[in-house]
């Protein structure tokens, strides 16, 4: 009785198990960083959204002659799309000066 063995093509349970080990390795590795680096993302998100509407405020000033009375008039008359941060910071003007509105 002669046996033949056929050439399988697949993967074996352990190899299986090895990439799954690597593979919850990497996302132990990577899901902290990513979590602490958003938080960074949101406040360099303020900051530029800050200074754009600090811009949008000198090109009002440019083209009316006088500051805008409040944030709401640049986003009235389409120099901006909104006016707060987006992490949910709500903006004001204050003496000519886009900053964080106060808690």
């Amino acid at each position: 009785m002669k046996t033949t063995v056929k050439n399988q093509k697949g993967f074996t349970l352990v190899e299986m198990m090895i990439v799954l080990l690597i593979i919850s390795i990497l996302l132990l590795i990577a899901v902290p960083n990513m979590t602490k680096n958003s938080s960074v993302a949101q406040s360099k998100g303020c900051e530029a959204t800050i200074e754009l509407l600090q811009t949008q405020v000198g090109a009002y000033e440019v083209e009316k002659g006088a500051k805008p009375a409040t944030l709401q008039v640049l986003l009235d008359e389409d120099y901006v799309d909104r006016i707060q941060c987006p992490d949910g910071k709500e903006l004001t003007l204050t003496n000519g000066k886009v900053v964080v509105k106060p808690e």
